[in-house]
């Protein structure tokens, strides 16, 4: 009995190095100061900024040890770009200092650098360019200057880009949500939210909630996409497809290639929920940027195998009456014709076109569908009743059955410019919306076979007024008139007058 506690004394002094009480160093200095923080006279004359190496720097992976893999107390070596727990005697970086000869290191959590193995803090206005590269800030002023402009900035590395119009890295088959983060990073209202963390930090979310996580880890990959003194001009978005995959319960892997629209579904609704937005009461900036309503007009079928006689008799029930009801959208689904196999001569596929406006028809109010659950059928039809300052179409171009997933490659033909979409509302609609025509903004394809394709995006930069495309890394500049001819999957529309609607993005 008397011995137990003197064990677990001596086993508690022997793990305390491990995780390294950094502040030490500073509670010495400020009780030798009376309450006063003494600065090391070093601070300011550190011999080996220059050994400092920016090319090498990555802020862009999870912030952890590259030896014990702990998120605690995690500094990143500034001459070799490595991460390192800790800075006391027996730790990581402390170890790492001495054994390479790198002294400079930053703490990736207060922002401070550090000389390591003298271990005194580092204070240079030259260093600032690594902490704001680390953590980006954005002016009210800046943000509303974004889309005025369209001026190259050069990165460290030699590159010249326009913020916003970066490349992301395909870390394995992650295009699909790639091609979603940039779509989003260029709708102004939801960008310009998510620049200024003040709008979202102090939303309380219920004790052991993951899905704070997307909100954050979003913010820091907008932030990053629309840095004006990025070091290389791409970003990797790993810490943001981390947190999907955690928020998402592994439904949205990184390693495996996944769809596009369920990726955009899901990340829309988690956002939106995470924000503290509901599903009636309480808005958010997704539903601020991208809901309206729609009236939806139902009626039952008679089953197709009773007698003539039997089905008119159901067809007079109230069961069997056309049903109205109100919904919400946060976008909507495009259904393309059936694609005929039609060949020419040399015996090549016919690839078949259909406008844009025919497929819109199905939001007309008298364009009859037919839809099939497992036991009942049902005939719908559809008609808008208010249309949101940004639309998302999505062309529904995969059809699943219990075998395989079958892929329709029907070109959608339509404008880039000038979509009115007025003859789609109801009556009522049509008198209280005062703009009803939209354009372009963000146009995703997917190329090649339904499970093994890859997609790219087409985006609008709003400041010069030009196309690009990006794929992964690569970004280029594209006629607008060739972005019609791609295989288009998801697109944003932007309503003519919403610059007004929705950039008070404050206070959501």
């Amino acid at each position: 009995k008397l011995h137990r506690p003197a064990v677990m004394v001596s086993l508690k002094r022997e793990r305390e190095p491990e995780v390294d009480d950094d502040d030490n160093e500073d509670i010495v200095a400020a009780k030798i100061g009376r309450g006063r923080v003494v600065e090391d006279r070093r601070s300011r004359h550190c011999p080996y900024l220059d050994t400092i190496n920016r090319s090498v720097l990555d802020f862009d992976f999870e912030k952890l040890c590259s030896i014990s893999l702990s998120h605690i107390n995690v500094y990143a070596c500034l001459i070799c770009g490595k991460y390192f727990q800790g800075r006391g005697l027996k730790s990581h970086a402390y170890t790492h200092s001495v054994q390479f000869t790198h002294h400079v290191f930053l703490n990736l959590h207060t922002l401070k650098f550090y000389c390591l193995p003298d271990n005194y803090e580092i204070i240079d206005s030259s260093l600032e360019d690594i902490t704001y590269v680390l953590k980006p800030t954005f002016t009210k002023q800046h943000i509303a200057g974004l889309d005025k402009q369209g001026k190259l900035y050069r990165a460290y590395d030699g590159t010249t880009y326009l913020p916003g119009i970066v490349g992301l890295n395909n870390i394995k088959a992650n295009d699909y949500a790639n091609v979603v983060l940039q779509a989003f990073s260029n709708v102004p209202p939801l960008r310009n939210y998510f620049l200024e963390e003040e709008n979202y930090r102090e939303i309380r979310r219920p004790p052991g909630d993951i899905m704070f996580l997307l909100v954050q880890r979003f913010g820091e990959l907008m932030r990053k996409l629309w840095n004006p003194r990025n070091f290389k001009a791409h970003v990797s978005p790993h810490e943001m497809l981390q947190a999907v995959v955690l928020c998402s319960k592994k439904n949205f892997q990184i390693t495996k290639q996944g769809d596009a629209v369920d990726f955009m579904t899901w990340f829309l609704n988690a956002l939106h929920g995470a924000l503290g937005g509901t599903k009636k009461k309480k808005p958010s900036i997704i539903t601020k940027a991208f809901q309206g309503s729609m009236r939806i007009f139902s009626k039952k079928l008679p089953h197709p195998d009773l007698l003539p006689e039997e089905k008119e008799a159901l067809l007079v029930t109230d069961e069997y009456q056309e049903q109205m009801s109100e919904s919400t959208f946060l976008f909507l689904t495009l259904d393309l014709p059936t694609a005929p196999l039609y060949k020419d001569e040399k015996e090549q596929l016919i690839i078949p076109q259909v406008p844009l406006f025919n497929i819109l028809g199905k939001f007309n109010g008298s364009t009859e569908k037919e839809y099939k659950t497992y036991k009942e059928n049902f005939l719908k039809r559809f008609q808008l009743t208010k249309l949101p300052p940004y639309l998302i179409f999505c062309i529904k171009r995969f059809t699943k059955n219990n075998f395989f997933v079958e892929k329709n490659p029907t070109i959608v033909n339509f404008p880039i410019t000038n979509v009115d979409l007025r003859e789609y509302l109801t009556e009522e609609a049509q008198v209280t919306e005062k703009n009803t025509t939209y354009d372009l903004v963000a146009n995703v394809v997917h190329d090649g076979k339904p499970t093994e394709g890859a997609y790219r995006i087409h985006v609008l930069h709003h400041g010069t007024g030009k196309w690009y495309e990006m794929q992964d890394l690569q970004v280029t500049d594209i006629l607008p008139q060739m972005i019609t001819l791609s295989e288009a999957y998801i697109q944003i529309w932007k309503r003519q007058d919403s610059d007004d609607d929705t950039n008070n993005h404050t206070g959501v």
